[in-house]
């Protein structure tokens, strides 16, 4: 079990939580490492109201200055945003930001492990972490698969991070049991489009099917999480023929210039902001909103 004294509750949530009330897990390395101030924590603000709109509670989950925050008032969610040199954390560091009072966004490992922790079952995101292109070299495959295998919460996104390789991601989730539910839809979205090449496992159309299924597979006894795949809103996607092209030319860059490990994401999606003038923050905001809408209604259903 967690020990109590290195966790901060918000109040918001704990009453939420004391009451069986329904709450979202948000997580906040897209706020210090995903979008540029001031857009992040807009953003981030946006999110939670869109959450409360919806009945839930929201819990933006983060470390600052060493004590893990389930919930951040608004205070402290705009000084997060501002923070520079927050560390990015997941699994293998999370418990060192805590223990050298460090400040960290939560990938989404991590928020899984804290929400986990605090008793809430659903969490928002934008797009996991996964397999990346070239990970038969290089072997950089997101911490998120197998916290995905292990943590049971629900993870809403809309999909995997297109610049991954998103066939191996999918085949890395069935090699780990994960279940992998299009939302309305028969193909996987790849995060600023609606549409990949690639089939989604399984589908579903409520949010209280949703539920249902997560709920039948603990009483089946199948422990782990599940990843929810929902689609950006039509007037907000990026065709995905335009962003392979993007994409391509970015990742050609981080090959010549070196760069490796968790710089990777951050880099290759600042290089899609300037790629795109601008459009895939705009669409990344759109979908972050989509997924935390469904997020709360699944948290009710629940």
């Amino acid at each position: 079990m967690p020990t109590p004294e290195h966790i901060d509750v918000a109040p918001e949530v704990a009453a939420a939580l004391a009451g069986g009330g329904a709450v979202v897990a948000l997580e906040s390395t897209i706020i210090t490492h995903g979008m540029p101030w001031p857009q992040n924590n807009a953003m981030a603000a946006r999110v939670e109201e869109i959450i409360r709109e919806e009945g839930a509670t929201p819990a933006t989950i983060a470390v600052v200055d060493g004590r893990l925050k389930i919930g951040l008032s608004a205070t402290e969610r705009e000084a997060l945003a501002q923070t520079q040199g927050a560390l990015k954390l997941s699994r293998a560091d999370l418990a060192f930001a805590v223990a050298e009072g460090r400040t960290g966004g939560t990938t989404v490992a991590a928020t899984m492990i804290a929400a986990h922790m605090a008793g809430i079952s659903v969490f928002a995101t934008g797009g996991i972490g996964g397999v990346h292109k070239g990970a038969e070299k290089s072997f950089d495959i997101s911490a998120d698969l197998d916290e995905l295998s292990r943590t049971p919460v629900i993870v809403v996104s809309a999909g995997a991070k297109a610049i991954l390789d998103i066939e191996k991601t999918l085949e890395v989730l069935e090699t780990r049991g994960v279940p992998v539910v299009g939302f309305g839809t028969d193909v996987m979205p790849a995060f600023w489009s609606r549409t990949s090449p690639f089939p989604a496992p399984l589908r579903l159309d409520s949010a209280e099917a949703i539920a249902r299924f997560q709920r039948t597979r603990g009483e089946l006894g199948i422990s782990g999480g599940m990843l929810i795949a929902n689609p950006v809103p039509a007037d907000a996607e990026i065709p995905a023929e335009a962003m392979a092209v993007h994409i391509a030319a970015a990742q050609s860059e981080l090959d010549k210039k070196g760069v490796t490990g968790k710089a990777v994401t951050p880099y290759l999606l600042s290089r899609m902001l300037d790629l795109t003038d601008g459009a895939s923050l705009a669409t990344n905001i759109a979908l972050v909103e989509n997924n935390a809408r469904l997020a709360a209604r699944i948290a009710k259903a629940l």
